[in-house]
């Protein structure tokens, strides 16, 4: 077959993304705070956007600028010369601190309190508090290198997760000079630091509380499996031990930490900002978007009448119509994310109308086809708007994801999935301890109450709302 280069037509279809849509779905699925920086970043970026000020605080900046400019007038007249020579010191503090300025030795008068976040303050990290306590310890030079890369290499736990072969290679040292620096970092504080494993760090707490060669250690060494199955009486037939010696080395071994560093992890509070507000009133149920944070965008108006100047050049105009047309996309497209947002909380709020008038026991199986369906939308459009935002109404705060569950079959119809879990998990809150329901067993209640239910979907809920198997539930008496 002969190659030749010739053209052809060909017709097809295919979707682009501009870059405002690409920005119009991005904005979509960000929820408040992120949503919060992207405009702020817009802001910082292209000077045709501009904040608005609240009407309040725009009167009263006028205000302030004609008081200041009115005392500037009465400032700038001579003052009679009686006045001059009878002026005390005591009355132009008096004065002074009267019109409500501060000169850095006196009292306004006005005192605000501190915020609660200016008392914070760094807590020490792990990493530092290995580090002072060796700098207390004589350590010669060679073992405080290798100490300092061994303590780079525990992990947020406690956890050392590096092998002895590793730090020798690491640090070129002898292997026996590997093992005593870790046998020292294993003295220090918190207790449990440095261990491999768990085993290990559970051995060095209990010999620093001076329980070494006991039964503690013996079954921390030898029947971790047992302790987690909770087969205390297994125990008690290999050491030939009361069940009450056994049950109170358990105890003592349940007081020990499994993440010795855990204190040190400085993880910050992420506080959950509702992005909707749905209001019980005397005409029903109101929405309200809160945009509380969030800053209110503009036209500036000296750049649009920038853009008609005519003595600007090519280069000038065309930057000047690639920032105007950005930010009228950008407002069009904060303008749109609103709608949609008010859009889906109304859908959700016409189908779950039983939840919010009766409380979350009454949540219904709902998919997000029936919401795209409902207000005329894409599904993907909806799964972008229910991601990561949050909904407050009377009952609390919840996820958009909440009101969306499968249906499981019930006596009375569909059940929702949240309700079902709601349902194990209050069987399990009145469940005997010492005798525990197995995941067949709360199929079986469930069933009893005509609810259609496998023993694996029961395990699956109660996995997903982290409560434990029933051979971990089981507490045993003494």
């Amino acid at each position: 077959m002969a190659l030749e280069t010739r053209l052809d037509l060909k017709l097809s279809q295919k979707l682009v993304l501009t870059p405002q849509l690409q920005q119009a779905i991005k904005l979509l699925q960000l929820p408040q705070l992120e949503l919060t920086q992207a405009i702020n970043q817009e802001l910082a970026e292209n000077p045709f956007l501009e904040e608005v000020q609240d009407e309040e605080t725009q009167l009263k900046e006028n205000e302030k600028t004609e008081e200041d400019s009115e005392q500037g007038i009465e400032d700038d007249l001579p003052l009679p010369l009686e006045r001059l020579m009878s002026f005390r010191v005591d009355e132009y503090f008096e004065e002074r601190s009267s019109d409500g300025r501060d000169l850095g030795y006196f009292n306004p008068g006005i005192e605000s309190q501190p915020s609660f976040e200016q008392f914070l303050s760094n807590s020490s990290t792990l990493y530092d508090h290995l580090q002072w306590q060796l700098r207390l310890l004589p350590l010669d030079d060679k073992i405080k290198s290798i100490a300092e890369v061994a303590i780079g290499n525990i992990d947020e736990n406690g956890y050392l997760r590096a092998s002895e072969e590793e730090l020798a290679q690491l640090c070129k040292a002898d292997i026996n000079d590997v093992r005593e620096t870790i046998r020292i970092i294993q003295d220090l504080d918190p207790p449990g630091v440095g261990a491999r494993d768990l085993r290990e760090c559970l051995l060095i707490q209990i010999r620093a509380l001076g329980l070494g060669n006991t039964l503690v250690e013996r079954i921390v060494k030898n029947n971790l499996r047992e302790l987690e199955k909770r087969n205390y009486n297994a125990i008690a037939r290999q050491y030939a031990s009361p069940i009450e010696d056994v049950m109170m080395a358990v105890e003592i071994i349940s007081s020990l930490d499994p993440k010795p560093a855990r204190n040190f992890t400085s993880h910050e509070t992420n506080y959950i900002v509702p992005d909707v507000f749905v209001f019980r009133t005397d005409d029903g149920y109101k929405i309200t978007l809160n945009n509380e944070g969030i800053p209110r965008l503009r036209i500036n108006n000296y750049y649009r009448r920038l853009l008609n100047k005519k003595d600007l050049s090519k280069e000038e105009k065309r930057f000047l119509r690639e920032r105007y047309r950005s930010a009228d996309w950008l407002l069009k497209s904060l303008d749109q994310r609103n709608k949609t947002i008010y859009k889906v909380t109304e859908s959700i709020l016409k189908f779950q109308r039983e939840f919010f008038d009766r409380g979350p026991q009454y949540v219904k199986p709902l998919n997000l086809r029936d919401v795209a369906e409902d207000i005329n939308m894409h599904e993907s459009t909806i799964s972008r708007v229910t991601l990561n935002k949050y909904l407050a109404c009377s009952h609390g705060i919840f996820s958009f994801r909440f009101f969306f569950s499968s249906a499981l079959k019930g006596d009375k119809g569909d059940v929702s999935s949240t309700v079902v879990k709601e349902m194990i998990k209050k069987i399990i809150d009145e469940e005997d301890p010492r005798k525990p329901y197995s995941d067949q067993k709360i199929a079986d209640m469930l069933k009893e109450k005509n609810i259609k239910i496998a023993r694996r979907t029961v395990a699956k809920y109660r996995e997903e709302m982290k409560i434990p198997s029933h051979t971990h539930r089981k507490r045993v008496d003494i």
